[in-house]
């Protein structure tokens, strides 16, 4: 099964009485965030120089 979002109005989970759904909110906490920020400067500065990384098409 592939999972699909957003969930349907059916599914079943969403009538299940011990469940408990949350948003998903792994980049909230500081620590997150600026290790995001910096992988992304690195990439920036990365590219900048010419020599991009995570290339897609060469």
């Amino acid at each position: 099964m592939v999972p699909k979002e957003p969930i349907k109005n059916d599914n079943p989970l969403l009538k299940a009485k011990n469940m408990i759904i949350t948003p998903h909110i792994a980049w909230a906490p500081k620590e997150s965030r600026k290790r995001l920020m910096d992988i992304a400067v690195d990439d920036l500065e990365k590219f900048v120089a010419g020599s991009p990384i995570n290339v897609v098409n060469k």
